[in-house]
């Protein structure tokens, strides 16, 4: 699959690639990221391979993020005009303004302004609600938004690390509103965080959102960088190398990504990005990277398919536990089906049945 096999991302027109360029890593400021010139030299080669899909946020790199974009394909029209910007509002970047960030009109109405003018364009593709603010009613947080879309300086909308239920409250009032409706998710997804599968991705596929993943390697984890033996030292790790992730089951998962990768001629990583990409649901999955041989790297998991065997492996590996009610829900699928195969689902007799096959007439 080549980045020029587009996808509509949720229930829109909108066309984006399989894989999304994350510019979290453009500018460092936060002391991990990429400089200027060599972040534009990875944007050039996503975009020379037919991406067209970028994401960013206000706050990444102090701003420098978007300041870097706005320099290269802002104010170039040939670039800007083909490609699917995305940023985000939230992030409070003014110490000691309590609205300096939030859901509220007042943050979204300035962050805009200052998103635009450091991207150097005159619209935002996908305006993302980075994280929930409890603090902010979401209905004025929707109809903020929905007069950005009207306004122009907004084309599409979308929440990212949001509770299930909040999404849900949003997305109705936008409908029985008939404000703009929500068309993207973004959430962490990986081999090592699949808790979004109890609520968040379900929600998703019903209320029309697309969703895309971001950390799809757990911060490095699932590249294989890491073994049982070289666990680094505490004052080492960074802020998602937590040490509840380097354990027994991540070692048996990238044990298992290791030798699936050996089968393709992949690598670990380009594994576990195609396992991501293919999960249900998933439009675009959202990839960094610092260099140009990271890039390449991970444009590679698009040339590969995992056969169901593999897939299964990893499913089984991965599984996690299922949180109330949905672990209740399974146990008695049983009492629901009672003996029937439902969507490819079967079921034994449900043994405490009122009433036997015999009975019923």
């Amino acid at each position: 699959m080549p980045l020029t096999d587009y996808l509509t991302l949720g229930r829109s027109g909108l066309r984006v690639s399989p894989l999304c360029l994350g510019a979290m890593t453009f500018g460092n400021e936060w002391g991990f990221g990429a400089e200027p010139e060599d972040a534009c030299a990875i944007m050039d080669a996503y975009i020379d391979r037919g991406g067209n899909f970028i994401d960013t946020a206000n706050v990444y790199n102090k701003g420098h993020s978007e300041k870097i974009m706005g320099e290269h394909l802002g104010r170039d029209k040939s670039k800007r005009d083909r490609l699917v910007i995305a940023t985000k509002f939230m992030g409070n970047m003014f110490p000691g303004d309590p609205n300096g960030g939030g859901g509220h009109r007042k943050n979204i109405c300035a962050s805009v302004e200052e998103s635009l003018r450091r991207l150097q364009t005159d619209y935002i593709d996908l305006y993302w609600m980075h994280f929930w603010d409890r603090t902010t009613p979401i209905d004025e947080t929707m109809r903020a938004l929905d007069d950005l879309v009207r306004s122009g300086k907004v084309r599409y909308i979308g929440f990212s690390d949001t509770p299930a239920w909040v999404c849900v409250m949003a997305q109705y009032e936008a409908i029985f509103r008939n404000w703009n409706p929500l068309i993207a998710l973004q959430i962490e997804y990986s081999l090592l965080e699949r808790t979004v599968e109890a609520d968040l991705i379900p929600m998703a596929q019903q209320m029309g959102l697309g969703v895309t993943p971001w950390s799809p390697l757990k911060g490095g984890i699932l590249t294989g960088k890491y073994t049982r033996q070289s666990i680094p030292p505490e004052g080492e790790r960074r802020y998602h190398e937590d040490s509840r992730y380097l354990t027994e089951k991540t070692f048996l998962i990238v044990d298992a990504l290791n030798e699936i990768a050996g089968e393709h001629d992949a690598t670990p990583a380009q594994v576990a990005l195609s396992w991501v990409q293919n999960r249900p649901g998933v439009a675009s999955t959202i990839i960094g990277a610092r260099t140009m041989a990271q890039l390449d790297a991970n444009l590679g998991a698009l040339d590969l398919l995992l056969t169901t065997e593999q897939a299964t492996r990893l499913d089984e590996l991965s599984a996690f536990q299922r949180h109330f009610p949905h672990d209740f829900v399974d146990m008695v699928r049983t009492a629901i089906q009672n003996g029937t195969s439902v969507n490819g689902i079967p079921t034994e007799p449900w043994a405490l049945s009122p009433i036997s096959m015999s009975e019923r007439h």
